[in-house]
């Protein structure tokens, strides 16, 4: 199956899988309040229980979780679900691995290419 074919059907609300985001799209982090775009994302949380126990909020782990790139900066997160929004104002995030991950961006999302994410 084609990628963009992939990542488009995920960024339609899936009831199956619960992921209210997709590679692509803009977030805005509920407590921390940077930008982000989201670049990968896991069903449940994959991090190891070492970094699990020393996360500052600890959200549940069986929901998905989200590779984000940080606006303005070259910090990946690893994000809840229930700690992300969608992003209210959307704008171009500058990130230096968005050219390595993404191939347009369409005004509201980006267009998420064909490289796989290998640095979760």
């Amino acid at each position: 199956m084609d990628l963009m074919i992939m990542v488009r059907r995920a960024h339609d609300p899936n009831p199956k899988s619960g992921a209210r985001f997709a590679p692509g799209d803009l977030v805005r982090h509920r407590r921390y309040g940077y930008r982000g775009l989201v670049v990968a994302l896991d069903q449940t949380c994959c991090a190891s229980e070492d970094w699990y126990q020393s996360n500052n909020t600890q959200p549940k782990r069986g929901q998905p979780w989200y590779h984000v790139l940080v606006h303005g900066s070259q910090q990946i997160t690893y994000a809840a679900q229930d700690s992300l929004t969608e992003e209210p104002d959307p704008a171009p995030v500058h990130h230096p691995l968005v050219e390595v991950f993404f191939s347009e961006y369409e005004g509201v999302r980006y267009v998420r290419n064909e490289r796989p994410w290998e640095l979760g």
